[in-house]
């Protein structure tokens, strides 16, 4: 009997043991600190232009990390087609310039490869981060995302990604602020075409560039409200001032365009002539927000877009937050793309604009989808 009672007292030590173990290996696998994670700079943080911060991540979940990449993005600047890693050229930190380490493509202008700010591995203080240049020339919301290489012996690599934003002002006085483009500025004339070949019409919207002298001697681009910029139109019946900087036709004649920031101030003449039909621009709709595993096959749609006149749309489909994914038919009205692998729950976010086929175009629509491991 004594014998019988010690074997069971063995066998419930040993239970509560494994128990004990499975208890601690599920409480190490829920612990977000072990997930990979930029820890420096913190979300929110403030920054300034050309001054190196501290990049720190965790990341002691993942067995086999080879190497961590980290790449700057003005706020809602869609993804580029590929985070490059610059192995076959020279070290890329310190080339940070908003628009200069941008390659281009050579036809649309559009950005192809972004080099990484920092690449750096276990052997650097803090492993895996370390100094990390901030563009010079960046000022407002910025997106700082880290993307981590795995190594997964003969199967290759995956990857996965974290990011933060952050606000970049620079340190010298703004001296002046300006319009970079023709003065005055003239909307329909012959031969003026928008971004999407279609001659300027009522209700088309776009941007202008606006840019600030600094008295470090740097120009930075400050056309977005992020930057702290202020856009006031001469006659809201002519030129209507949109959120996110953008700007809408919607009358005929002479007005003026003003911009603000940091208490300089510029004014733009404008004379729209456009054909006076009335056109109401289309409005896009990105479908409701989705959550997903990874590895499935991802479906978005602008389905429920809409033109006033009942006219067909082109569509136009970005990425502007999440590591890259490789969209098809971006545009269509239904692009789809393969959800990627991920260590813990990470958010991609898309944005839709549709255009009339008289040029009008609609203010960005946005969707997120959620994908979780």
């Amino acid at each position: 009997m004594a014998q019988r009672v010690l074997t069971t007292h063995r066998r419930s030590w040993k239970a509560g043991v494994h128990l004990l173990a499975g208890a601690c290996l599920l409480g190490a696998l829920s612990d977000p600190g072990l997930a990979f994670t930029i820890v420096a700079p913190a979300n929110g943080a403030t920054l300034t232009s050309g001054r190196p911060t501290t990049a720190e991540v965790e990341a002691s979940r993942e067995a086999g990390l080879v190497e961590v990449r980290y790449y700057w993005y003005p706020e809602q600047t869609e993804s580029l087609v590929e985070q490059g890693d610059d192995r076959a050229g020279k070290g890329s930190q310190g080339s940070m310039s908003t628009d200069k380490y941008w390659q281009k493509d050579s036809i649309t202008g559009a950005p192809v490869v972004a080099l990484p700010a920092l690449t750096s591995t276990v052997d650097r203080v803090p492993p895996y981060g370390g100094p990390l240049p901030v563009p010079p020339d960046a000022v407002g919301r910025m997106r700082l995302l880290a993307i981590a290489d795995i190594s997964q012996g003969r199967l290759g690599r995956k990857t996965v990604f974290d990011e933060v934003f952050v606000t970049v002002q620079p340190a010298a006085e703004l001296l002046a602020i300006d319009f970079e483009t023709e003065k005055p500025l003239q909307l329909g004339r012959t031969g003026q075409s928008s971004a999407y070949g279609h001659v300027d019409s009522l209700g088309k919207i776009f941007e202008l560039p606006v840019v600030g002298e600094f008295a470090d001697g740097i120009s930075r681009p400050l056309s977005s409200p992020s930057a702290g910029t202020v856009y006031t139109s001469g006659n809201d019946q002519i030129l209507k001032v949109l959120p996110e900087g953008l700007l809408q036709i919607v009358g005929i004649g002479k007005t003026s365009l003003t911009v603000t920031n940091r208490g300089k101030q510029a004014t733009l003449d404008v004379r729209v002539e456009v054909n006076p039909e009335p056109n109401e621009p289309p409005v896009a709709h990105a479908g409701a927000a989705k959550t997903v595993k990874a590895g499935t096959k991802v479906r978005l749609s602008g389905l429920q877009s809409r033109d006033p006149e009942g006219e067909a749309l082109f569509y136009a489909w970005g990425q502007v937050r999440g590591s890259k994914v490789a969209m098809l038919d971006v545009n269509m009205a239904e692009p789809s793309f393969t959800a990627p692998y991920v260590s813990e729950t990470r958010t991609f976010r898309f944005k839709l604009r549709v255009t009339d086929k008289k040029g009008a175009d609609s203010v960005p629509a946005y969707v997120d989808v959620t994908v979780e491991p």
